[in-house]
């Protein structure tokens, strides 16, 4: 059967993909569950205004991103955290806290999603972050302290 993903679901797909599964697995957990509808001509349709109209805005906030990178190149930015006597972070250190730091740090707003860490930052001392928005990539340097 033929269906539209309505969410992400690992090990099938993304968000507004066509998938073909097995018509039990579509009647019985995939559509009761929101997760995805029949691939009708109208859903079909539908999902591809979608997308066109999420590329049109992401192309958008790419733009103004890409306005706000000029003050964050050649910044470092102070990230405070718990730590223990050793340096180690009580709780790591995420995207999302980067991008906070970003905008108290030097007001630039750039969202979590574009920010690129192999992983969550865990030690005091110097750390890089990625910043990538299309095809434009920018190093972030970060100093993590720590705090009593």
């Amino acid at each position: 059967m033929k269906i539209v993903l309505l969410k992400d679901i690992g090990g099938l797909g993304k968000r507004f993909e066509l998938k073909n599964v097995a018509d039990g697995h579509a009647l019985n957990f995939l559509i009761p569950k929101k997760m995805a509808e029949p691939a009708t001509p109208q859903a079909v349709e539908r999902v591809k205004k979608a997308v066109a109209q999420a590329e049109v805005k992401r192309k958008v906030q790419e733009d103004l991103l890409v306005k706000n990178l000029k003050g964050v190149e050649g910044a470092e930015i102070i990230i405070k955290g718990k730590a223990s006597d050793k340096g180690h972070l009580f709780a790591g250190i995420h995207a999302a806290e980067i991008s906070k730091a970003v905008k108290e740090g030097i007001g630039a707003d750039i969202p979590a999603e574009f920010i690129d860490i192999s992983e969550a930052i865990k030690t005091v001392g110097a750390h890089e972050a990625l910043i990538k928005i299309g095809d434009k990539k920018l190093k972030l340097r970060l100093k993590v302290e720590a705090f009593e």
